[in-house]
């Protein structure tokens, strides 16, 4: 098992009365790629400045390889930053760009040279050392970004949301670069987004944020399959889960008046419902009866968009084969429901109610 190269104790961040980061508790292993995620005002920059040395905590302690940085500058910390806007030097080409800070450094001139070069061939830009800076893409800006940061063989990357200013098409092509060159460099990342599609497909672990507090950290799919509260169900999930109200009677659980499942051991009660759009079974006989409005054909997948009146939106939507495109001439579709993809959640504190469907 990898060692824990970051640990942070009990931080705590106020800024204007507003409490930022409360009570914070998280370790970071050695070589992971670890995301933070959540809306925007979560405190996710936050954390990543005062790992990065750029912002101190008001309570706590950074450690790294067990030693306490809460107070030592950026420059000694072996930690370097992408930042969303990149900052890169229009007046100097990609070389030059990357080997800035070996240059401050007065590094032997071949070292710089060797480094460089090795960096540009890992970030896939060797040829590009004569380019400037607006002679790249996007892609190939954000490419010079991190060779810059990586040049310096830091033991942190800190990744600041740098995908947000590319389109669709080049943010899925980055993403998947960015993966490539953690793996093969074995360097520690932490990468902070608000996007949970680009934190779910590139992360070893993922951190979900809300109002300074760390709501869940594990694996993308166990965190995506084992919510601890509905703020990370409805968080995670594109499309989102499917929200109702419910109840449990008599060792049932209803979904209004429609009887879905079996709760074994689930106390009588209401409860909030969420449903993923891959929960849905179209079925002739199913037990939850729904209002059929359209369908959406997305190629492999087709989505069905229907209602029920104990959902929280005015329709759902469920995801389902193109092969089993149900017919909705009727305006009437019934489903059953895969239990591992139906929640239950407390009306009070929106903790996740376990319950079995045996």
């Amino acid at each position: 098992m990898s060692k824990h190269l970051i640990d942070l104790k009990n931080i705590t961040k106020t800024y204007d009365d507003t409490d930022v980061l409360k009570d914070i508790n998280l370790y970071i292993r050695d070589g992971e790629f670890l995301t933070l995620l959540g809306p925007s005002g979560c405190g996710k920059t936050t954390m990543l400045r005062l790992i990065a040395g750029f912002t101190l905590p008001d309570n706590g302690q950074i450690l790294v390889d067990g030693k306490d940085i809460s107070g030592v500058p950026p420059y000694r910390r072996q930690v370097n930053t992408v930042f969303q806007k990149y900052a890169l030097f229009p007046h100097l080409n990609v070389f030059d760009n990357i080997a800035f800070g070996l240059k401050i450094q007065k590094l032997p001139k071949d070292e710089i040279e060797s480094r460089v070069n090795e960096m540009m061939e890992l970030v896939n830009l060797a040829g590009y050392g004569s380019r400037y800076i607006d002679q790249l893409s996007g892609g190939q800006q954000q490419r010079v970004a991190i060779a810059r940061a990586l040049v310096n063989r830091p033991r942190v990357l800190l990744l600041d949301e740098p995908l947000s200013n590319l389109d669709a098409r080049l943010r899925l092509q980055t993403r998947e670069e960015l993966k490539r060159i953690q793996q093969k460099t074995k360097i520690t990342t932490i990468f902070v987004t608000h996007d949970q599609e680009e934190a779910m497909s590139i992360s070893d672990m993922i951190i979900v944020m809300q109002s300074g507090v760390i709501q869940q950290i594990g694996r993308p799919q166990e965190v995506y399959d084992q919510p601890v509260n509905m703020f990370v169900a409805k968080f995670l999930g594109t499309p989102p889960i499917n929200m109702f109200t419910g109840s449990v009677r008599g060792g049932r659980l209803f979904i209004g008046e429609n009887d879905v499942l079996p709760a074994v051991g689930t106390p009588d009660g209401e409860y909030n419902i969420g449903i993923r759009p891959e929960g849905f079974i179209p079925a002739e006989s199913g037990p939850l009866c729904c209002a059929f409005r359209r369908i959406e054909v997305m190629g492999r997948d087709t989505s069905v968009i229907f209602s029920h009146p104990a959902a929280e939106a005015d329709t759902v939507r469920a995801i389902i084969s193109s092969a089993n495109k149900p017919d909705g001439a009727s305006g009437k579709i019934r489903f059953a429901l895969r239990p591992d993809k139906v929640f239950l959640f407390d009306k009070t504190d929106g903790k996740r109610i376990a319950f079995r469907a045996e």
